[in-house]
């Protein structure tokens, strides 16, 4: 044996123990493949024979209708996921605290809501990790699911997402409610969407101006179609799942 294939042989036998050990201490990063013709997916929505759905609300500007959702929700005994923005988590603590209590999902809207496709990385961990730490001083919870600002992502955003533990959440049922075309617009848009389904995510907002007047609406008609309201981290997997080609989490075969 030459030299130089001895010395060849052993950097590659270092190089392998070096990525065996690194996988062994990294245990908690999310590392299930999400990559259809490598392309990196959120969760749009989710396979499941189960009349599952999830209403999520994101939270990034005003707090003037956040109770009376939480009234409407806890009156239909229905769990819902808020996705708050640091600057939101800080300047209504009490509601985060409310949320939390109430039993529905806190979810990460980044801390500033700012486009993450146009941040590097370091920025994007700093975006995810402030607001999960104001959160996670405030209801001891740690947080995993994350809303990507204005629906902006690319491959890198996924991946530094899951990076961080994260579980990026899109949603496949928008309500349009922020275009404030009315309650009845908001109710007929996500009852009779096309793309409602078993495992389809709904995306309003808490600071919209008719979501408050919708939901009643929006619950008993979804329940009268057979659904059942689950928060986002009870409807997806944890695990063991591949991505399809439209952002449907599909749970993999055993």
């Amino acid at each position: 044996m030459s030299k130089r294939f001895f010395h060849a042989l052993v950097t590659l036998a270092f190089a392998g123990l070096l990525v065996f050990c690194a996988a062994a201490y990294l245990p908690d990063i999310i590392t299930v493949s999400s990559t259809p013709g490598g392309r990196e997916l959120p969760i749009y929505c989710v396979e499941t024979e189960k009349p599952l759905v999830s209403i999520s609300f994101d939270a990034a500007w005003g707090n003037e209708d956040t109770q009376t959702l939480l009234d409407i929700l806890a009156k239909h005994n229905v769990k819902a996921t808020f996705f708050m923005t640091g600057g939101w988590v800080e300047s209504y603590p009490d509601d985060v605290k409310k949320i939390y209590e109430a039993g529905h999902d806190l979810g990460n809207h980044s801390q500033n809501h700012k486009y993450m496709t146009k941040l590097n990385d370091e920025e994007k961990t700093n975006e995810l990790m402030t607001v999960h730490n104001k959160v996670k001083e405030l209801t001891g919870y740690d947080m995993f699911l994350f809303r990507p600002p204005y629906g902006d992502y690319d491959n890198q955003v996924v991946v530094n997402a899951k990076k961080n533990n994260y579980y990026p959440i899109q949603w496949n049922i928008d309500s349009l409610d922020w275009k404030d075309y009315g309650a009845d617009d908001i109710v007929k848009r996500i009852t009779e969407h096309k793309n409602l389904g078993n495992g389809s995510i709904i995306l309003c907002h808490n600071g919209a101006k008719y979501t408050k007047d919708a939901l009643e609406q929006v619950i008993l008609k979804l329940k009268e179609k057979g659904y059942e309201f689950v928060p986002i981290s009870e409807l997806i997997y944890r695990d063991e799942y591949h991505m399809n080609h439209e952002g449907r989490q599909v749970l993999d075969k055993k």
